[in-house]
């Protein structure tokens, strides 16, 4: 049997490094090749893509990469696993087929339907939304393997479906290998995002080379324990921390979730096994839930922003009056209107931009006519009988459409079914019978302080890695230590409280604290505080990617033990 599968990745996000496809394909070695093109973001603006274009729908940046790699790759025998099919998976499928013919290379071209509910959304009770889409797992990309498949496109599965799809086929496992299956969630997991897991977003970027990164690779075995790499000679490393700190991002408590098995992170277990070479193993699965997550996407109206910006002395009373100004000149008010002040300004400084503040405006309204053009021509017709300095960030604009994402829940028994082309024979998927009421994981409390002796004030980050995202509207925080007693003077401190004290937007919301002591790490769960999700939020980081930079940098009393000499 074979001893390891070599599953690299080759795609983050819809907008990741183009060369990278062919990069991975030349670079070395491997066995199946993955990119993830779809997050909440992606699929409404596929949404809206398919509106005005109903063949449409799919990642076309995929189908560019394969008119120049898709050769490639049958000549090395690599086969490609990708959810590029965004909300047309069929019809990303067709494209291929007609791009394999143009080629002149023999291609078997399969894709995984099923995860569109849209058309039953609202018998589901989801409502009426732009787009629904559930989150399927890996066993259609299995199917579509086993059927002899060179390329499988996926609409909405999860990412970690990716590689647990051909890990699943080379081995082929059963829904009833839980903790092998765990342990390839894992592996994806890792992988999913691409460069994040060798050396991209993090915190310890100076002591490791950065550079042109590569990206990674899993290594999976039969047993489901995996090995995380990267091709030689490319940039960034193979780390504990960054593997860390990748498997911290957008995650809950222990229980990771996904379709076909429940991921316990409280089990694994990561070393160092060579250079750019991270063990995974002791990967625990529990049944999978009995229901899946949907996507959903509104379309909630139109948004405009104005910018301005205020300088030098008065900044207050500056703001003060072109609020007043401006809201007397709207032609009419917005549904939603929102005001925040960015003190950037310094005293006595340098620079105009270092005495410079900026006023943001920002209008959500379903009427084009009421946040349009006029709304930012208002601001722009203040130019000259405002405050003095008067300036804006950039010109009036028409605004733009924004939505609104949340998830829901369906059972499980989502139909699904693959077609292997040019056969085009439909292959239905049959659900996991090991389904389960899923377990709610519960906060964990912070245990007594101990005395560490002299304390220092430093930033958090001197000792303390971190990494944060978006899960929805809320954002997660993790945090790792790099030695047993770091991170028990870690788990102490931080506290929820503690953490509120730290990031005083928090104070007034809900916040989930887990511990993973495998890990060294701790992970914070901030419920609302993207609002109803990125495309939505006018938060100055809508995503929450620097929550974690920002927690590192505030000062906390550092034990001198844990300090050079």
């Amino acid at each position: 049997m074979t001893q390891a599968v070599r599953i690299g990745n080759a795609s983050g996000f819809y907008g990741d490094r183009f060369s990278a496809v062919r990069e991975m394909l030349e670079g070395g070695d491997l066995d199946y090749l993955t990119g993830d093109y779809l997050a909440e973001l992606t699929m409404l603006i596929l949404g809206r893509d398919k509106m005005k274009n109903p063949s449409g729908g799919y990642a076309k940046t995929f189908l560019r990469q394969m008119k120049e790699n898709l050769a490639l790759a049958l000549d090395r025998d690599v086969k490609i696993v990708t959810n590029a099919g965004g909300l047309n998976p069929h019809g990303l499928a067709v494209a291929l087929r007609e791009l394999a013919a143009e080629l002149n290379v023999d291609a078997q071209i399969a894709f995984v339907a099923g995860d569109d509910l849209s058309e039953r959304a609202q018998q589901l009770g989801l409502g009426n939304p732009l787009t629904a889409n559930a989150y399927l797992g890996a066993f259609g990309i299995k199917k579509a393997l086993d059927a002899g498949a060179d390329v499988v496109v996926t609409g909405r599965v999860t990412d970690a479906s990716l590689t647990v799809g051909p890990a699943a086929s080379a081995f082929d496992w059963s829904y009833r290998d839980l903790d092998r299956l765990a342990g390839a969630v894992i592996a994806g997991h890792v992988i999913e995002c691409g460069a994040q897991a060798t050396g991209g977003n993090y915190s310890f970027f100076t002591e490791i080379p950065m550079g042109h990164l590569g990206f990674p690779i899993a290594e999976v075995a039969e047993d489901g324990s995996s090995v995380i790499t990267k091709h030689a000679g490319t940039g960034g490393a193979v780390t504990v921390g960054t593997v860390t700190s990748q498997l911290l991002y957008e995650v809950g408590g222990p229980r990771y979730l996904n379709p076909d098995v429940t991921a316990r992170l409280d089990s694994v277990t990561l070393s160092q096994a060579g250079p750019d070479r991270v063990a995974v193993s002791a990967a625990v699965g529990e049944n999978p839930p009995d229901t899946v997550k949907v996507s959903l996407n509104h379309l909630a109206g139109i948004r405009n922003e104005v910018g301005v910006i205020l300088t030098g002395l008065n900044i207050e009373e500056k703001a003060e009056l072109f609020k007043q100004q401006f809201l007397a000149a709207l032609p009419a008010q917005p549904a939603d209107l929102t005001w925040d002040l960015a003190r950037l300004d310094q005293a006595d400084a340098d620079t105009e931009e270092q005495a410079s503040a900026i006023l943001h405006c920002v209008a959500r309204d379903t009427d084009p006519a009421v946040v349009g053009r006029p709304f930012s021509s208002a601001a722009v017709e203040l130019a000259l009988a405002s405050f003095p300095g008067f300036s804006l960030t950039a010109p009036p604009g028409n605004g733009s459409p924004y939505g609104v994402f949340e998830p829901g829940y369906v059972d499980a028994a989502v139909p699904e079914h693959v077609v292997v082309q040019p056969h085009g024979v439909s292959v239905r998927i049959e659900p996991s019978p090991l389904r389960a009421e899923p377990v709610a994981d519960v906060d964990d409390p912070a245990p007594a302080p101990a005395d560490w002796g002299p304390v220092t004030d430093l930033p958090l980050g001197t000792l303390i890695g971190a990494r944060s995202g978006d899960k929805g509207g809320s954002a997660n925080v993790g945090l790792w230590a790099r030695s047993d007693d770091e991170y028990a003077w870690l788990d102490a401190l931080l506290t929820v409280e503690k953490l509120k004290e730290l990031l005083p937007e928090t104070a007034g919301l809900t916040v989930h604290r887990y511990r993973l002591p495998n890990l060294r790490a701790i992970n914070f769960v901030i419920e609302g505080l993207l609002g109803r999700g990125v495309a939505e939020n006018v938060r100055f980081d809508p995503q929450a990617k620097g929550l974690a930079e920002w927690l590192r940098s505030r000062l906390v009393p550092v034990p001198d033990r844990f300090l050079p000499a």
